[in-house]
């Protein structure tokens, strides 16, 4: 697919190809929902907390006697059926947070950007070098792509603090380098704006990745018939050496039963 390439004023200077199989063959639908759950767990603080029945202030007495009123049994106040009384089930501190395993999240960014790219939801720029904080180039250039009333994540190749400081009066508008991007953060956005210089080196990270995986699958079936030979080898030896030592032992054994043979025949021809 050819991608239009706009300048930092939205004026289109080109086209960039890119094909989406190359980021991820498939997207896995599931494993984009597990990274998405698994970031907005890890954002909760969990730093609630209530009283109980036992930590709320009041009489532990009971209100009135058991029976003869008419009314419904009661205990104290601070009964949790009651107003002002404790939380039956008290809320406490606790971790929401967990963590699924890194591959796993990496294949899951490049899944969330070859969806992006796919469902057109991606602008590129030629570049974004501003001399001075601008809020206002940053607020034309997003107008001039059509995103302007949208949230989207602006994404340079590195970090630059000039962009920053020009993009954060934007409301909905957020800045991440292309190495701090995450299935969450590439999916919570309506529209994504990169630069050129961005998409190749996560083109690149993502082909490192597949050579990776290329080279662990050659080296596994390289490795197979030479651990077959190893064991067979080493079954081998094995063998010959408990046959080298069963041999050894039965040598062993008949000289001793002929030394021992001897001096009896020695003695019954003595006594003859």
């Amino acid at each position: 697919m050819n991608l239009a390439v706009y300048d930092i004023s939205g004026n289109k200077v080109g086209s960039y190809e890119i094909d989406p199989a190359e980021l991820a063959p498939a997207v896995n639908k599931q494993l984009l929902h597990d990274a998405v759950v698994m970031y907005q767990a890890n954002q909760r603080q969990g730093t609630f907390r209530t009283k109980n029945r036992g930590e709320v202030a009041g009489s532990t007495k009971k209100l009135y006697k058991q029976k003869g009123t008419g009314n419904a049994r009661a205990g104290a106040r601070r009964s949790g059926t009651r107003r002002g009384g404790g939380h039956i089930f008290a809320k406490r501190p606790r971790d929401f947070g967990w963590r699924m395993p890194k591959k796993a999240l990496r294949a899951a960014t490049r899944m969330a950007l070859a969806a992006r790219l796919a469902d057109d939801e991606v602008r590129l720029v030629s570049g974004l070098e501003l001399g001075s904080p601008k809020t206002a180039v940053v607020a034309r250039l997003l107008k001039s792509l059509g995103i302007a009333e949208q949230t989207v994540l602006v994404a340079p190749a590195k970090h630059d603090d000039m962009l920053w400081k020009s993009a954060r009066n934007i409301d909905g508008v957020s800045v991440a380098p292309v190495a701090d991007l995450n299935a969450w953060s590439l999916l919570q956005p309506r529209a994504v704006v990169m630069t050129t210089a961005a998409i190749d080196a996560f083109r690149a990270s993502a082909a490192k990745v597949v050579a990776a995986k290329a080279d662990g699958g050659k080296k596994s079936v390289a490795r197979k018939p030479a651990a077959k030979a190893a064991k067979s080898a080493s079954g081998k030896s094995a063998s010959d050496k408990s046959a080298s030592g069963k041999s050894a032992s039965a040598k062993s054994v008949s000289a001793k039963s002929a030394d021992v043979r001897k001096p009896a025949k020695r003695a019954a021809k003595k006594e003859k």
